[in-house]
């Protein structure tokens, strides 16, 4: 199930500005080791999905996932071969404006070769750079 959100207050947004460094949501909060983004950038609601399908497979199912960023900005492009002007493409989805810095998942449960193996294989469903980290290296 693809997330996207129930309401919104427009239809279509602006990007803004997302090459900025996370000011929070930088520390893990729920799991014992997490996914951190090295960069900046968009994630689509598939990528989200599929980092999450894969991180539930490996682990089968084990241990306890937090999601910490939600897919709420509404994405356009607009047809192939459409001249200039003519205003915004249309929605063709929903994606995140990732900082770098911030958490992306975690995960309690499991043990730690099963969570760094399960966060190497999402991390290529993603578009980002991205690191493995664990509590004890917080503090």
């Amino acid at each position: 199930m693809i997330m996207q959100p129930r309401r919104q207050k427009y239809r279509r947004t602006f990007r803004g500005d997302i090459n900025k460094v996370a000011s929070n949501g930088y520390t893990l909060s729920f799991g014992d080791y997490g996914l951190k983004a090295m960069d900046s950038g968009l994630m689509t609601a598939r990528q989200i999905e599929s980092a999450r399908k894969t991180i539930t497979h490996y682990t089968k199912r084990g241990g306890k996932i937090w999601i910490r960023i939600f897919p709420y900005m509404p994405m356009t492009k607009k047809s192939e071969g459409v001249k200039m002007g003519s205003g915004k493409g249309n929605v063709f989805g929903f994606g995140t404006p990732i900082k770098a810095g911030s958490i992306l998942f975690e995960i309690v449960g499991v043990n730690e070769e099963t969570a760094k193996e399960a966060f190497r294989l999402a991390s290529h469903k993603i578009p980002l750079k991205v690191k493995f980290v664990k509590i004890s290296d917080q503090y």
